[in-house]
């Protein structure tokens, strides 16, 4: 099993999740963080006054998948949240030792 991270902009949140839904994904946690990369940021005006913006808002998709989704799964985000512009995001996929459904205490790739 392997866990997805990826970080996107907003917009394309919506796309993504269907697209994943499309393949037979179930389920995925989403957070709205805020963050920079090469992309540094940019300068903004308010009220005449121009001030910078150091943590440009973005989502964060979490998902835990079987090994024979995860392929399928990264191309599908790629394909899906790139814009072709800077800050289109990254994708981390880190190992998953165990998974425990707390409801039924079932184990393993079935308490996905």
């Amino acid at each position: 099993m392997k866990k997805i991270e990826a970080i996107i902009k907003p917009f394309k949140l919506d796309d993504v999740r269907e697209a994943l839904t499309d393949i037979g994904i179930t389920g995925m946690t989403v957070t709205e963080v805020k963050g920079f990369g090469r992309q540094k940021g940019h300068t903004e005006v308010y009220r005449g006054a121009e001030y910078a913006v150091d943590f440009l808002p973005k989502v964060k998709i979490e998902v835990v998948l079987t090994d024979d989704l995860v392929e399928r799964a990264i191309e599908i985000i790629q394909e899906t949240a790139r814009s072709g512009k800077i800050g289109d995001g990254k994708i981390f996929v880190y190992p998953v030792k165990e998974v425990i459904r707390i409801r039924t205490g079932e184990t393993g790739e079935i308490a996905l």
